[in-house]
C-alpha cells in the first residue's frame, strides 16, 4: 500500500473528485497542504487578496458549470472566520464549495494557541458538514464524504479543518483505487407527477414559477420542453433567471416586491394554479403579505428539500424531488397527454401574457446628465449580446439590473441571492471568469459594493482574468437610502467627500478610475449617456487586448429612486418613472437568442 502524507492524500483525492482549480491565502497552519498542492501537480490556484474573497471566487467558478465544485483554501483563524461569509453565501444559495482550513496541531487546540479556533464549530450553522479531523487516517473518508455531502439532496458547502500534524502525518493510501460516493437525489414517482399535473389540467390559468433549483440540476432544457407542452407561461427566479430566455413566448416575467418586471407581477396575480420547481419561496418574490400571494390560487411546490416543502406556505401539494427527475416525468407525462388529445390550448391565456410583457415595459431611454441608471441598463442590453454572463451581488444596482437586463441562458445570471454580502461580485466574477474563459464575462456593482473587495482586481491583473465591470456611481448606498424613506431619514448613507487629489470628480469622492490603474487594471469614466455603448465597446476591446479586468464608471444623479414595493405586497409596487410605451420612450427590445 502506498505511504504519503494526510495532506498529499487529500489533494489526490480532491483531483479525482474532479477538482482543477483552488483559491486560497496559504499561511503557516496550511503550508503542508500547499506543499502537497504542489508536489501532486493537476490543480492551478489562484492566490487571493483576501480570504473572503477565495471564497466568493470559490462560489462564483462553481455556480459557472454544472459539476464544478470551487475550493477555497486558509489557515483556522482569521482566514477561517473571513470564509464564513462565503460559506454563508454558498448554503443559502444551495451552492457546494469546499472550504479547507489549516489548523494548530491537536495537543494545542484547547490551549488558546496563535491563530488557533473553533473553526468547525463556527461553520456549522452555514455548512451542510463542517470538521475538525483529529485522526490522520480519518482524512482520505472525510473528503470522501465531503464531496458527497456537496453533491447529495440539496447541494451546499462542507468545511474540513486540519490540524497541521495531522497534514504532516503519512498513511496508507491508494489514490488509484480512489472512488467517489454515489451521489443521492430523491426523485419524483410518476403517481406524484400525474396528481400534479391534474392541477394544471383543472386550471385555466396556469404558471410556473423556475427556480435555482432548475439550475442546479440542469435542467433548463426539460423546463422549456414541459412548459412548450403543456402551453404555460413561465415565471423565473432571481435565481432561476435564464432557465427560459427572455424572449420566449412563454417567458411570463419575474415576480416579487424589488426584482420583478411589472408584467411579471401583472402576471402572476391574474393566474389561479402555479407549479414551483426547485425555489423556495423567497420574500423578495412572494413579499411578506403571503395572502395576497396565494389567495385565489393553488400550488404545487416540488423542491429537492422535503422539509423546504411547507416552510413558507402550505402547498396543495408537495413533492420532495430533484428538479431534473421530476421534469423527466412531466415531459413523459405530458407528451402522453398531448398524444392522447388531453391537453388543453392555452393560446388565449399566453396571449393575455404576452400582451401584459408588450405593455408593462418599464422606460429606460432618458438623455438626462448626470445619467439615470435606466439608461446604463439600456445601453448595456445593446453592447452585451445573449453569450453575456452577469455577475452581481445587491443594491439598487443590481435590483434595476434584474428589472431592466435581458438573459438568455442558464448560468447566465449570476446573483448571489439570499445573503447578498456587499463586495461580492469582484471575486465572484473572477472565479466565473476563471471557469469559463471564453465567455464573456460582465460584472455589474454600485460605488459601495466596489469599494468592499476592490483589493481583488489585482487578483485578476495578477493571474490575467479579464472580464468588465460596469460600475454605476452616485456615492450612496443607494438601496439603504431609499429604505429610509419609510422612516424619514437620511442618515450615514453618504458617501461623498471632497477628495483633494482629484478635484475634477466634485461630489463623488473616490477616484475609481486611479486606484483601478493602481491594481494593475484598465478603467474608463464615463458622465454622459451617448458615451456609455462607445465605453462599454472600448472596454472589451481592452479586456481582449490586455487580459484584466476593465471598469467602466458611469457618474449617475445622486438620487433615483427604483421600481419596489415600500409595503412588501407584489400588488403595491412604487413605479417612478412612466412606462415605456409613451410616445417616445420605447423600450430597448429584447433581443432574440441566435
Amino acid at each position: 500500500m502506498p505511504r504519503m502524507t494526510a495532506a498529499r492524500a487529500a489533494v489526490e483525492i480532491l483531483k479525482r473528485e474532479g477538482v482543477e482549480v483552488a483559491f486560497g491565502v496559504p499561511g503557516a497552519a496550511i503550508n503542508p497542504f500547499y506543499a502537497a498542492l504542489k508536489a501532486g501537480g493537476g490543480i492551478n490556484h489562484t492566490l487571493a487578496r483576501h480570504v473572503e474573497g477565495a471564497s466568493h471566487m470559490a462560489e462564483g467558478y462553481t455556480r459557472t458549470k454544472a459539476g464544478n465544485i470551487g475550493v477555497c483554501i486558509g489557515t483556522s483563524g482569521p482566514a477561517g472566520t473571513d470564509m464564513i461569509t462565503g460559506l454563508y453565501s454558498a448554503i443559502a444559495d444551495s451552492i457546494p464549495i469546499l472550504c479547507i482550513t489549516g489548523q494548530a496541531p491537536v495537543a494545542k487546540l484547547h490551549k488558546e494557541d496563535f491563530q488557533a479556533v473553533d473553526i468547525a464549530s463556527i461553520a456549522k450553522p452555514v455548512t451542510k458538514a463542517a470538521t475538525t479531523v483529529l485522526e490522520a487516517a480519518q482524512v482520505p473518508g472525510v473528503f470522501q464524504q465531503a464531496f458527497h455531502l456537496m453533491r447529495s439532496g440539496r447541494p451546499g458547502p462542507v468545511l474540513i479543518d486540519l490540524p497541521i500534524d495531522v497534514q504532516l502525518t503519512e498513511i496508507e493510501f491508494d489514490p488509484e483505487t480512489y472512488q467517489p460516493l454515489p451521489v443521492y437525489k430523491p426523485a419524483a414517482t410518476r403517481a406524484q407527477i400525474e396528481k400534479a399535473i391534474g392541477f394544471l389540467l383543472e386550471s385555466e390559468r396556469p404558471l410556473i414559477v423556475a427556480g435555482g433549483g432548475i439550475v442546479n440540476a440542469d435542467a433548463s432544457d426539460l423546463l422549456v420542453e414541459f412548459a412548450e407542452l403543456t402551453g404555460t407561461p413561465v415565471i423565473p427566479t432571481l435565481m432561476g433567471w435564464g432557465t427560459i430566455a427572455d424572449d420566449h413566448e412563454l417567458n411570463a416575467g419575474m415576480v416579487g416586491v424589488q426584482t420583478s418586471h411589472r408584467y411579471g407581477n401583472a402576471n402572476f396575480l391574474a393566474s389561479d394554479f402555479v407549479l414551483g420547481i426547485g425555489n423556495r419561496w423567497a420574500n423578495r418574490h412572494t413579499g411578506y403579505k403571503l395572502d395576497v400571494y396565494t389567495e385565489g390560487r393553488k400550488f404545487v411546490h416540488v423542491d429537492i428539500e422535503p422539509t423546504q416543502i411547507g416552510k413558507i406556505f402550505a402547498p396543495d401539494f408537495g413533492i420532495a424531488s430533484d428538479a431534473k427527475a421530476a421534469l423527466e416525468l412531466f415531459v413523459e407525462v405530458a407528451k402522453e397527454l398531448k398524444a392522447d388529445g388531453k391537453l388543453p390550448d392555452r393560446g388565449e391565456w399566453v396571449a393575455a401574457v404576452q400582451e401584459r410583457k408588450a405593455t408593462l415595459q418599464r422606460r429606460t431611454h432618458f438623455d438626462n446628465v448626470p445619467m439615470k441608471p435606466q439608461r446604463v441598463y439600456e445601453e448595456m442590453n445593446k453592447a452585451f449580446g445573449p453569450e453575456t454572463r452577469y455577475v452581481t451581488t445587491i443594491g439598487l444596482s443590481q435590483i434595476a439590473g434584474a428589472q431592466l437586463l435581458h438573459v438568455y441562458k442558464p448560468r447566465h445570471w449570476i446573483n448571489c441571492g439570499q445573503a447578498g454580502p456587499l463586495g461580492w461580485t469582484i471575486p465572484a466574477a473572477l472565479g466565473v471568469a476563471t471557469a469559463d474563459p471564453e465567455t464573456p464575462v460582465v460584472a455589474l456593482s454600485g460605488d459601495y459594493d466596489f469599494q468592499f473587495m476592490l483589493e481583488e482586481l489585482a487578483v485578476g491583473a495578477q493571474h490575467r482574468i479579464p472580464y468588465v465591470h460596469v460600475l454605476v456611481n452616485n456615492a450612496y448606498l443607494g438601496l439603504i437610502r431609499q429604505a429610509q424613506i419609510g422612516l424619514d431619514i437620511n442618515f450615514q448613507v453618504n458617501l461623498e467627500f471632497e477628495n483633494l487629489n482629484s478635484p475634477e470628480l466634485g461630489v463623488y469622492g473616490v477616484d475609481h478610475v486611479k486606484v483601478v490603474e493602481g491594481l494593475g487594471c484598465k478603467a474608463i469614466r464615463v458622465t454622459e449617456p451617448d458615451q456609455l455603448l462607445p465605453a462599454f465597446e472600448q472596454a472589451k476591446k481592452l479586456a481582449a487586448e490586455y487580459r484584466v479586468p476593465v471598469v467602466v464608471e458611469a457618474i449617475l444623479e445622486r438620487i433615483t429612486n427604483i421600481a419596489m414595493s415600500k409595503t412588501q405586497d407584489i400588488s403595491d409596487v412604487s413605479e417612478f418613472e412612466e412606462l415605456a410605451t409613451e410616445p417616445g420612450h420605447a423600450p430597448t427590445a429584447i433581443r432574440p437568442l441566435v
